[in-house]
């Protein structure tokens, strides 16, 4: 924007060519940098045209009143803002780095890989009920040891998050991610249920250091205007990897009578899992860095300062536990995404009681539940961006997911394997692209606490949840069936959605980067009045002579100037 401003220099030499335009190129820093416009009026005299020396000398003056009357402004506004005046303010300079899409793409994809490991056992339980020689109960808790695993780790991980390097983070995560996968590859044999529990509460390790991440990657590297997107992106791949989840075991795992047969094609899936595994961790490392050398937005910028005083991990936690809208969210959270996990896990079961022998059309319908709700969440991110209405699009997705999930639960039984297609497509949008909202939302109500501390308390209600309600649902199912355990989810969701219509909407990130940029423009107001000012009262104008109409002009771009 500074470079408007010496554009017109040019205007003031033609009107006043004695006018020494030197003043306005030193004085301009002023306007956009208060803190750094104390700049050297050494040689300020070589640059003026004119032989008059109290026109150079008055500039200085002015120039020097103008510099102190930036700096006394820039002292009100961070008294305004709350800040210690007496410490240095963060710079104002922001910027994107193209390597953030490269590592958000590869996180996507380790993240899918993650999540397809959680599902593989669920859409085809049958299969490995038979297989493991086993219950349906014991099938189910291979999803759910995920669930148990972020509860025992969450503590430590999130304190990792909140201090040490994204890069180590991800990298701890992307190991285990791949140690669990090369587990199961020996895991292919009736007698071997130990050794895939292992494998699995491997990649559960993993989950954990995963589910924080997208919030953290967002506001770490991406600007203001395209973190809600970023973090969409990011759950994206986790809900990406579910879907193939329900879609490739069914392909890759025939319901054979033959074990031997059948083991050859459950270890087959194993070791392409494994191979991919390990092709990300190799990416991870070569791609992730900790964070970007300057800031991405000035709410990053804000919050760097501010926590950089000191913080203890503990006293953010307290203060989190005392912020009731979050509080709210976060039971409100925990209940949409918890219903989430057990429609996910049981829902092979759902759809077999129903539909006898249709192993394959059950992994398509869980197909299209995720694949819906990728497409809610990456829509809901770029809508967040442009509207910032967190409060109105968080309620209506919870009312939207109420009434599909009404939906689903009357039709299900009614035959129509079509319409169960259209009533799980449409319960996934809305609830999928919830996952998104809640990350974003739960940022905003406790900023500018660690994105790490707050997804990680919203995950914590959501694995509790989820094992609550899949044992509990799974109990209901076998006793009353599959009508009775979708109605017992659906009164937990109205639940759900009133808690979220008590949320109070505190929108504290976007309101510090307004009140950066109102920052901004009333100290380049002061200063700009400070130059009328000078023109009006101090500066000495005088009338043009007829020798002072020559043909000289300054055109100055980009502070860039050219004397003809």
């Amino acid at each position: 924007m500074a470079h408007y401003f010496d554009e017109y220099v040019f205007f003031f030499k033609l009107v006043w060519p004695s006018l020494d335009f030197s003043f306005f190129l030193r004085t301009s820093a002023c306007i956009f940098s208060p803190d750094t416009a104390a700049v050297s009026l050494t040689g300020l005299a070589g640059l003026n045209s004119g032989p008059d020396d109290s026109c150079t000398l008055n500039s200085a003056l002015v120039a020097s009143t103008i510099t102190t009357g930036c700096r006394g402004e820039h002292h009100r506004q961070s008294e305004a803002l709350g800040m210690d005046a007496a410490q240095p303010s963060p710079t104002v300079e922001v910027k994107l780095f193209k390597r953030r899409w490269v590592m958000l793409f590869i996180f996507c994809l380790y993240s899918m890989s993650n999540s397809y490991m959680w599902i593989q056992y669920s859409s085809i339980s049958n299969i490995f009920v038979r297989f493991y020689h086993t219950d349906s109960l014991t099938i189910s808790w291979l999803a759910m040891v995920y669930l148990f695993t972020y509860l025992g780790l969450i503590v430590p991980v999130m304190w990792m998050l909140a201090n040490r390097g994204m890069r180590e983070i991800v990298i701890v995560g992307s190991a285990c991610n791949t140690i669990g996968a090369w587990i199961k590859t020996s895991s292919a044999e009736p007698s071997r249920l130990q050794v895939t529990f292992l494998g699995q509460f491997m990649s559960a390790i993993a989950a954990t250091f995963i589910l924080g991440t997208p919030t953290r990657l967002a506001s770490l590297w991406f600007g203001q205007h395209e973190v809600s997107t970023a973090c969409s992106i990011g759950v994206l791949g986790n809900q990406l990897g579910i879907a193939i989840g329900f879609l490739v075991p069914p392909i890759l795992v025939h319901n054979v009578d033959d074990l031997d047969e059948l083991g050859y094609h459950i270890r087959v899936m194993f070791y392409i899992t494994a191979g991919f595994t390990t092709v990300m961790f190799i990416l991870v490392i070569m791609v992730f860095q900790d964070k970007p050398e300057i800031p991405p937005s000035q709410a990053q910028l804000q919050a760097k300062h501010i926590l950089s005083v000191g913080s203890s991990y503990a006293a953010s936690l307290l203060r989190l536990l005392r912020n009731l809208p979050f509080m709210l969210l976060v039971v409100s959270y925990g209940i949409n995404v918890g219903s989430l996990y057990t429609i996910s896990t049981l829902l092979n079961r759902m759809i077999i009681g129903s539909y006898p022998g249709q192993e394959e059309n059950a992994g398509r319908i869980g197909l299209t539940l995720i694949l819906s709700g990728i497409l809610g969440s990456f829509l809901c991110g770029i809508w967040l961006d442009r509207t910032k209405l967190f409060k109105q699009t968080l309620f209506a997705m919870y009312i939207l997911t109420l009434i599909g999930m009404l939906v689903f639960t009357f039709t299900l039984s009614l035959g129509h394997l079509w319409l169960v297609f259209i009533t799980v497509g449409t319960l996934g949008f809305f609830m999928s692209g919830y996952l998104p909202l809640g990350f974003e939302y739960g940022i905003e109500l406790t900023y500018p606490e660690a994105e790490g501390t707050s997804s990680g308390m919203l995950n914590v209600l959501a694995q509790i949840f989820g094992i609550i309600f899949t044992i509990c649902d799974e109990k209901v199912i076998d006793k009353w069936g599959t009508l009775a355990g979708n109605i017992f989810l659906t009164c937990f969701l109205l639940i759900g959605t009133i808690i979220t219509g008590l949320i109070k909407s505190d929108l504290r990130r976007q309101q510090a980067n307004v009140e950066n940029c109102l920052s901004t423009v009333s100290g380049t107001y002061f200063c700009v009045s400070n130059v009328i000012q000078f023109l009006i009262v101090d500066a000495k104008l005088t009338h043009p002579t007829v020798s002072d109409y020559r043909k000289t002009f300054i055109w100055s771009t980009r502070s860039k100037m050219c004397t003809i």
